[in-house]
């Protein structure tokens, strides 16, 4: 599959605009809707034909996300995982070339909005839309009633354009961010990535641990993920990279219960290779770039030394010869 991939290494300016009702231009635009948890393969297709157009044209591109997502709201979801925080999914958009990311919060009463009143209100006159782009099969408004019929209906009375983007023009493949989260749970790291077009990221605070690591040769940071909406993958071994002082430093990091070693809850620990610079109170980001193997419970301490030195170095070996 050929994964359109984010320009790492540029960001455009983008205007964030927390809240519809702040957001009111002169300016025609083009838009497009949705969560975009991953900003994905798929939903990088959509944004990159978005931005494309809308230049040519001489508009602005605005995409309307909403957070928090729709199913914490309206299904009292508290067990729902994403791929992206909303600032992971605010910074990865500002590499799409998007003049406006409008995140709107996403309450009940604005759920209970009518199909007709979401085109419009918003779209027509907020939005002053000239076009609207989508994924397939996208629905929205009351009761998830609007779609594309509708859409193409109301198209004809407000005098814009809509346009679904099929599902086999994403490559003929249906990528989810539903897909990738179960990729990511069941380690399947490779094909999360692939999907996503980037390496899935944790964002956290180093803070103290039990130093148990450093008594056995391999000292770790210990990241903490404040957002408990965060999706985080199967425990187990992973190689990462993090940018830390403006340096790519690799490593390896474990999520787990440390079982060898009678943890009692989940911790997610990086070893960084050739590095020891105190990270206490840094905020960091944590790329995954390969699964190496699941937590095991080892009989003794040594094997577990054993075991990972045997992790380093199928690690480093990883990352000479492939990255």
């Amino acid at each position: 599959m050929s994964v359109v991939h984010l320009c790492l290494e540029k960001l455009f300016f983008l205007k964030t605009i927390i809240n519809i009702s702040n957001f009111l231009t002169e300016e025609k635009t083009f838009v497009t809707i949705g969560t975009f948890d991953g900003v994905h393969f798929g939903h990088q297709k959509i944004l990159e034909k978005l931005v494309s157009e809308a230049k040519t044209a001489g508009k602005k591109s605005v995409l309307l996300t909403f957070f928090p997502h729709p199913r914490m709201v309206l299904q009292k979801d508290t067990s729902i995982e994403l791929i992206n925080t909303i600032n992971e999914r605010e910074k990865l958009l500002k590499k799409t070339g998007l003049d406006y990311l409008i995140i709107h919060p996403f309450s009940r009463d604005f759920s209970r909005m009518t199909a007709l009143e979401f085109v419009r209100d918003i779209l027509v006159n907020q939005f002053n839309i000239s076009k609207l782009i989508i994924g397939y099969d996208h629905h929205f408004g009351k009761n998830r009633e609007g779609n594309i019929q509708q859409l193409t209906e109301y198209s004809h009375l407000y005098d814009f354009k809509v346009e679904e983007i099929p599902a086999q023009d994403i490559n003929d493949v249906s990528v989810s961010s539903t897909k990738i989260r179960r990729a990511l749970v069941s380690g399947n790291l490779k094909t999360a990535n692939n999907y996503l077009g980037y390496n899935f990221m944790l964002n956290g605070t180093v803070v103290n641990g039990k130093k148990l690591g450093g008594k056995i040769g391999y000292p770790t940071a210990n990241i903490n993920i404040e957002e408990d909406y965060k999706l985080i993958p199967k425990t187990g071994v992973y190689i990462v990279k993090s940018l830390i002082d403006k340096n790519t430093v690799y490593g390896m990091m474990n999520i787990g219960n440390r079982p060898t070693l009678n943890g009692n809850h989940q911790t997610i620990e990086v070893h960084f290779f050739d590095f020891n610079k105190d990270l206490y109170g840094k905020k960091l980001t944590i790329k995954l770039i390969y699964f190496l193997r699941d937590e095991h419970k080892f009989d003794s301490v040594k094997s577990l030394v054993y075991q990972l030195k045997k992790d380093e170095e199928i690690a480093r070996n990883y990352i000479k010869n492939n990255l």
